[in-house]
């Protein structure tokens, strides 16, 4: 969580690009399907994400049904 407790940040890191860009297909599924998308960027096994509700300027329980799906994901890489 960014000290200003307004998002989530996180760094994934990957075996490879390809592992990332897999990540990173799942969690965009499941962002479509909340209508919730994340900031990130990706370089080659690496991907940066922050999470945060800009409607509200806080968090919501968006942010931290799509911070569970993608550390699923992480863990399932």
């Amino acid at each position: 969580m960014r000290s200003d407790g307004k998002a989530i940040e996180r760094s994934f890191v990957f075996r490879n690009f390809n592992a990332a860009f897999g990540f990173m297909t799942r969690a965009a599924l499941v962002a479509e399907k909340l209508n919730h998308h994340p900031e990130w960027s990706n370089v080659y096994k690496r991907v940066d994400v922050v999470l945060t509700t800009h409607d509200t300027g806080n968090l919501t329980e968006l942010d931290f049904k799509l911070a569970k799906a993608m550390n699923r994901f992480a863990d399932g890489a």
